[in-house]
């Protein structure tokens, strides 16, 4: 008799472990702060900072891309990145919001990080991109070091979609369809 229970709780834990993460459908992310740096801003050739919080998140569509400070990283979701870029979504109904974990960096590459999300805000200054220079996103949203996860927004700013790790192709494909259904909505 102790062995069925022993056997129906695992069986109950183990989708709880293959996603370990804080997200829940149909939820809003879990609050998060960052002060320490923030959001980077280009405004007459010139970069700032202010705080954000995950409070600002409604009004738009939204893939949330949260990464380490590190290239492989960065890999692990460029084929979504490639098919967002390749959709040419609505500005004014869709943003991409990539938070870069500056704090999960490989020691002594931080300002290499920096120079590059410098370089893809000129590139795409309709994106937001967030400097957490402390980890606090994902501290809070209980996600792994060293990798990247995926969370796509309705307008409200409810989860509809949640990853931690690398998107298949079809994974790719299915994020894909689900915000051209979200921006018809």
């Amino acid at each position: 008799m102790r062995l069925a229970h022993t056997v129906i709780a695992l069986a109950l834990l183990l989708p709880g472990l293959a996603s370990a993460h804080a997200f829940k459908l149909g939820e809003r992310v879990p609050a998060v702060g960052v002060n320490d740096r923030g959001e980077l801003l280009y405004q007459q050739d010139k970069f700032s900072y202010k705080s954000w919080n995950s409070a600002q998140l409604s009004g738009k569509v939204r893939v949330i891309l949260h990464i380490a400070g590190r290239s492989s990283a960065k890999e692990q979701n460029a084929a979504l990145i490639e098919a967002i870029k390749a959709a040419h979504l609505p500005h004014d109904r869709y943003q991409t919001t990539t938070i870069v974990n500056t704090d999960d960096a490989i020691p002594g590459t931080g300002m290499f990080v920096r120079s590059s999300i410098e370089s893809n805000k000129q590139q795409y200054p309709w994106s937001q991109f967030i400097v957490d220079s402390n980890g606090n996103a994902r501290q809070a949203w209980q996600l792994e070091k060293g990798g990247s996860a995926i969370v796509i927004l309705d307008s409200s700013a409810h989860v509809r979609y949640a990853k931690e790790g690398a998107l298949t192709q079809d994974e790719v494909q299915q994020a894909m369809t689900l915000i051209h259904e979200l921006l018809k909505q």
